[in-house]
């Protein structure tokens, strides 16, 4: 008597005893079943990155929010507090800072944009998904450029 199950293909099994791939686990019901695809399996695409670095983007902005925050308390604390603060800003490493937030930020609006057309109902075909997948990854570095170019230019921001 065979152990496979009905309408699998012939010489497969969900017993254990014949997996010889490593990829079949007992459930807690005890039942056996194969382990989900992984990694190993699909092919990777710009949306799936798209979506990993949406979910970096919302962790990086909650440190952003935490620097927001310090600002407030910053200005709290007096103007000797908030010119150190300004010094800090201005220095390379916050500028780098700054870079970096204003990056998260435009990754955050293109990423948004992204999933409010998808809530639309527009956007879903792999062509036009693959399009704003793509603007949505590699759009926010040279549109960040581009903001501090224009801060630098305007004077708002030195070395």
């Amino acid at each position: 008597m065979s152990n496979a199950s009905p309408g699998a293909p012939l010489g497969s099994s969900n017993d254990p005893a014949f997996d010889q791939t490593g990829r079949i686990v007992i459930q807690p019901n005890g039942r056996p079943r194969p382990l989900s695809p992984h990694l190993q399996v699909w092919r990777w695409h710009v949306t799936m990155l798209a979506s990993i670095l949406f979910r970096v983007t919302i962790g990086a902005i909650s440190v952003g929010a935490v620097i927001a925050v310090a600002w407030l308390g910053v200005l709290a604390f007096g103007p000797e507090a908030y010119a150190k603060a300004l010094t800090f800003a201005g220095s390379p490493a916050g500028l780098v800072i700054g870079f970096g937030l204003t990056v998260v930020l435009f990754s955050l609006l293109l990423n948004g944009g992204r999933h409010l057309i998808n809530d639309a109902g527009r956007g879903l075909t792999v062509p036009s998904a693959d399009r704003l997948s793509n603007i949505a990854v590699w759009g926010p570095v040279p549109l960040a450029v581009v903001f501090w170019i224009a801060l630098f230019a305007t004077g708002r921001v030195s070395l």
